[in-house]
């Protein structure tokens, strides 16, 4: 497994500055941009699994920006980072952005980097729960073609006590069509 990715969006460079300095130590790789474009086009380039953006940008809010990456890749997680809280701006960010969490500037140190570690922990027990989806559905698949070729080799009969019948007529009908 890579390093996990975090994209940092934010218009002011000194906060850019500061959360780089915040991971320097952890395990990730990191991606920052000035501004929404910026952060687009690191997107089309670099595979990204959290993306952290401030609200209030000049010419593409946080907002528009996290509903652009959720056509780009739906399954990046997404984190409001922002000075300006208001009631309204937080429904519209988890309305159209699908936002994973809203945090607040000046932030903590440690809850940023628990919230962090946390999202990456759900954004890959959801992507290994939707692998393991896939593996399921194909053996579901397989099962119902040797079902159809093969009828009831997909069932199991048991007696009351639980113990596992074999109809030995049938198993030796089989063997004489098969000329064994």
């Amino acid at each position: 497994m890579t390093n996990p990715s975090i994209l940092i969006v934010d218009d002011e460079e000194n906060i850019l500055h500061a959360l780089k300095r915040l991971f320097r130590r952890e395990n990730y790789q990191i991606f920052t941009a000035t501004s929404a474009e910026e952060g687009l086009k690191i997107m089309d380039q670099q595979d990204v699994d959290l993306i952290i953006s401030d609200l209030k940008m000049p010419i593409t809010t946080g907002v528009e920006f996290f509903a652009q990456t959720k056509q780009k890749k739906p399954e990046a997680l997404r984190i409001m980072l922002t000075g300006h809280a208001d009631l309204k701006s937080v429904i519209e960010a988890i309305d159209k952005g699908e936002i994973y969490r809203f945090l607040l500037k000046p932030w903590d140190d440690d809850d940023l980097k628990l919230t962090i570690k946390q999202a990456l922990e759900f954004y890959y027990l959801q992507k290994e729960n939707k692998t393991l989806a896939q593996t399921v559905n194909k053996q579901n698949t397989i099962l119902k073609q040797l079902e159809s070729e093969c009828p009831g080799i997909t069932s199991v009969k048991r007696d009351p006590d639980g113990s596992v019948i074999l109809d030995e007529g049938e198993i030796i009908q089989k063997h004489d069509k098969l000329g064994r």
